[in-house]
């Protein structure tokens, strides 16, 4: 019998229970007369019982009727957010987000990015994976996360990768280091001890390319971390030598003890991208947060 109640029976009937008066019920809904009179018919057939029976000029509800009324209400309101809550996913507005993302883009990026995505889509829930390129290229192989924000992605016919902004990673030193007492060249920043992302990180792999290419050893690693959020923090309390985004020399939380090294040789420029498995499933809400990087990732990224 279930599967025969129609729930906007159920909405009139609950108008007509409340009200005792067909009449009353039928200006409260807006229909007429005869057409909660067809409901009341229709839902007194399909559970086989009568709702109501007559008390003078009015009615009023059966033993069968009252029971009826007790739950109508709950099945229509749980009808109604079931809709409701359908229609949010299929929106954008609701629902999953599995995002990978690169500790420099968790820092700058996420922030403002959560703060614009779920000012129109609250009901939606975000989960994190901060790591560097390698791990996060197999999280997205084994659909761990619904899309990666990482450096430019090389064309592949398995990954979808659009470009959302740029970056410069500099060396960073401490405010007070002795390497900015004078005008700084490539080989005097062998004179002191570093801490870098591992080798199989772009970014380190990079900078062991520039001295090499100039015939000098690498960087002298005294600290090797794929953690570039505590970066900042150690730099400014060691005379160790960093490799990172330009962005971090302005954080508060570092006290603002941080500076570039400037040499044109040590200045990489990168571009950030979001990528997707192509043949991967993407969540409406998911497709909205990469259309919201698409449009505004450069000025979410630059604080504007």
């Amino acid at each position: 019998m279930a599967d025969q109640l129609d729930l906007r029976d159920l909405r009139y009937f609950e108008a007509i229970a409340e009200t005792g008066h067909l009449g009353h019920a039928a200006a409260r809904v807006f229909r007429s007369q005869p057409a909660l009179t067809g409901c009341v018919r229709r839902l007194e057939a399909a559970l086989g019982t009568a709702l109501f029976e007559r008390v003078g000029r009015g009615i009023r509800l059966t033993a069968a009727g009252e029971a009826l009324a007790r739950r109508a209400r709950s099945l229509r309101v749980a009808a109604e957010d079931t809709a409701r809550e359908i229609a949010e996913v299929g929106a954008g507005t609701s629902g999953h987000v599995r995002i990978g993302v690169l500790p420099t883009l968790a820092r700058f990026l996420m922030p403002p990015l959560c703060r614009a995505f779920l000012q129109d889509a609250p009901g939606v829930t975000i989960r994190t994976v901060i790591a560097q390129n390698d791990v996060l290229a197999s999280q997205l192989a084994a659909g761990e996360v619904d899309f990666l924000l990482t450096t430019a992605w090389l064309a592949s016919q398995d990954v979808v990768n659009h470009p959302i902004l740029e970056d410069e990673a500099v060396v960073i030193a401490s405010r007070n280091h002795p390497v900015l007492a004078r005008k700084a060249r490539l080989q005097d920043l062998l004179a002191y001890r570093w801490v870098l992302a591992p080798p199989s990180v772009g970014t380190r792999q990079w900078l062991d390319r520039v001295f090499q290419a100039r015939g000098l050893p690498g960087p002298q690693v005294q600290i090797e971390t794929n953690l570039i959020l505590m970066m900042p923090t150690l730099i400014r309390q060691t005379e160790l030598l960093t490799f990172t985004s330009r962005r971090h020399t302005d954080l508060a939380d570092a006290g603002n003890d941080l500076r570039e090294v400037r040499l044109k040789e040590t200045t990489m420029r990168r571009r950030f991208d979001v990528a997707w498995r192509r043949d991967g499933y993407l969540s409406p809400a998911a497709q909205r947060m990469i259309k919201l990087l698409r449009a505004k990732g450069r000025a979410l990224f630059a604080g504007e």
